[in-house]
């Protein structure tokens, strides 16, 4: 885990996130005494998870063009 001090971190911000994303944490101390540690969230969403496209289509539409493709080959 990195450490930097508060003017480093603020120095050199995305220099620090970059190292926060790759090990996971990073260690920064305040001025004043006070420490924190800098963690990447992780996202919720899926990047499977895409908009649909509305065909207007039937469910046997769907099934005839598939059953038609299948047949082609």
């Amino acid at each position: 885990m990195h450490s930097y001090t508060f003017s480093e971190a603020k120095q050199n911000f995305s220099a620090v996130l970059d190292q926060a994303k790759k090990e996971g944490k990073v260690h920064i101390s305040g001025p004043d005494g006070q420490s924190f540690m800098l963690t990447p969230v992780s996202s919720e969403k899926s990047p499977l998870d895409i908009p649909g496209i509305d065909l207007n289509l039937t469910s046997e539409e769907i099934v005839d063009y598939v059953r038609a493709s299948r047949e082609r080959y």
